[in-house]
């Protein structure tokens, strides 16, 4: 059942080949059996999945039941889900339970889909290798020596290894694309806007936005359709109309201009999967797509424009978590300094006090005009790159991480050679453009990205090239060994 399609565990449903409790029961056993070995859950949370379950049953013997009844999903911990745990990864949050539902999370559950628990993450989404959860790192279902990329690498490692159909993700500056290079899987992340913030808990707000992780751009299609659209309560939301981003998949390739980055194929790039994500360009050479080539040229530069940009907005969003309204509160406190001391340097990891010091630093008076008010222009000179590239191709493709997963450890003591995973997807959240990343042809037995971005709102046809590549080519459909 776990190697089934969205489309066909919902028609397996509607057949009565199995209940939705059966399947759900199914994700459960292998959640206890395998997941162990990943780490991939924080919660399961089985008794009211079930429950779910039970009522998407209903729902399906009534005929009413939509794409997504009965169909088991996973949350990232970021996202606040009334009555269960919500802790971000940190130990600040260890003991909250949210009293309501983010937006995306109640849009699901009115769509039928079945809550396995929720996935493992960086500290409040702040890592590229989700090794720094307070809950132990995930490891990558493809060698459990690796790591599985970040933040959202739960996500990523439990829909790689068949333990949920799909599942919701974040990305702030690549967190959705990079694990899904990482671990084999298709993550798209849609423009800022695109999908409603309110609920989610936020790291960094003018970049964060959550998406999708999914075997395929066809899953993904599916949830994208119940979680996007215009919502009052988040004042980033955008109202755009949604289109139906099931319908758009088969349409035609030919005539797409491809933009190929100069930027994204030099120094840095492993040689390999420069290799690799240029035979995925020739498959779309041959099904129809024109390629150009194209310059991002201040795309160098979003690395540190984003090291300004997202601890600022991360020492501001954190300032909240104190040990006195909510979260983790130290033991007797001698007086209100020493909660507050105690309390934030007990409850943040090491990653997430290195980001809000920074980002209190470029922020100080003498500094700002020097880091974060340059750190804004540049922000705007990305964005400008990609509205000249945009007025000559229609996506654009490259890889999505410079290197195969890297094994567990391996940078944890070198932040600047961490913060490079992100290189080539930064750029993205930076001028709020969507993209995703797609699984091409492995290198030594590793997953590899293709990168996948597109103008603004123009989800659909990054569904629709993911796609026709996919319904060409085998790659997505690959499990991990002992994971089938």
């Amino acid at each position: 059942m776990q190697n089934k399609s969205i489309a066909q565990m919902a028609a397996d449903l509607r057949l009565r080949t199995y209940s939705s409790v059966e399947l759900t029961r199914h994700y459960l056993e292998r959640i206890a059996r395998l997941d162990p070995a990943l780490n991939s859950f924080i919660t399961v949370a089985a008794e009211s999945a079930l429950a779910t379950a039970e009522r998407a049953d209903q729902t399906l013997r009534s005929g009413e039941a939509g794409p997504l009844t009965g169909i088991p999903i996973a949350h990232k911990d970021i996202f606040c889900t009334q009555g269960l745990k919500t802790s971000c990864g940190s130990r600040m949050l260890d003991g909250f339970v949210a009293p309501y539902d983010a937006t995306i999370v109640e849009r699901l559950a009115a769509a039928g889909a079945v809550v396995l628990g929720k996935t493992n993450m960086d500290e409040f989404a702040m890592g590229s290798s989700n090794e720094t959860s307070w809950y132990g790192p995930v490891r990558n279902p493809w060698d459990a020596a690796r790591v599985p990329g970040g933040s959202s690498g739960g996500s990523a490692a439990a829909v790689a290894a068949r333990l949920c159909a799909a599942a919701t993700a974040s990305d702030t500056g690549g967190s959705i694309r990079q694990p899904a290079a990482l671990c084999g899987v298709t993550g798209i992340k849609p423009t800022y806007g695109r999908c409603s913030r309110w609920g989610m808990i936020a790291f960094a707000s003018s970049l964060d936005q959550a998406g999708v992780m999914a075997r395929s751009a066809a899953d993904a299609a599916f949830i994208l359709d119940e979680m996007a659209g215009f919502d009052e309560r988040d004042s980033t939301s955008a109202d755009v109309p949604v289109p139906d981003y099931v319908d758009a998949l088969d349409d035609d390739l030919h005539g797409l201009r491809i933009g190929l980055p100069k930027e994204y194929f030099g120094a840095g790039l492993d040689a390999r999967i420069g290799d690799a994500v240029m035979a995925a360009i020739k498959e779309y050479e041959a099904l129809g797509a024109e390629i150009v080539e194209i310059s991002l040229p201040n795309s160098p530069l979003s690395v540190p424009v984003y090291y300004v940009v997202a601890p600022a907005e991360c020492s501001s969003n954190l300032a909240r978590f104190d040990g006195v309204r909510y979260g983790h509160r130290c033991d007797n406190p001698k007086d209100l300094q020493d909660l507050y001391e105690r309390s934030r340097a007990e409850g943040f990891g090491p990653e997430v006090q290195r980001r809000i010091m920074i980002g209190t630093y470029v922020l100080s008076a003498g500094y700002y005009d020097a880091y974060y008010l340059k750190a804004q222009k540049i922000r705007q000179l990305i964005a400008d790159d990609f509205k000249r590239a945009f007025e000559q191709v229609d996506v654009i493709m490259g890889p999505t991480s410079p290197t195969t997963a890297f094994q567990l450890g391996s940078k944890l003591d070198d932040p600047v050679s961490m913060y490079l995973n992100d290189i080539y997807t930064i750029a993205t959240n930076l001028a709020g453009l969507p993209g995703m990343s797609i699984p091409v042809e492995p290198v030594d037995g590793l997953p590899v990205g293709l990168q996948i971005i597109g103008n603004y709102f123009q989800e659909a046809r990054l569904l629709n090239v993911a796609h026709r590549y996919q319904h060409a080519t085998h790659w997505h459909q690959a499990a991990p060994a002992g994971f089938e």
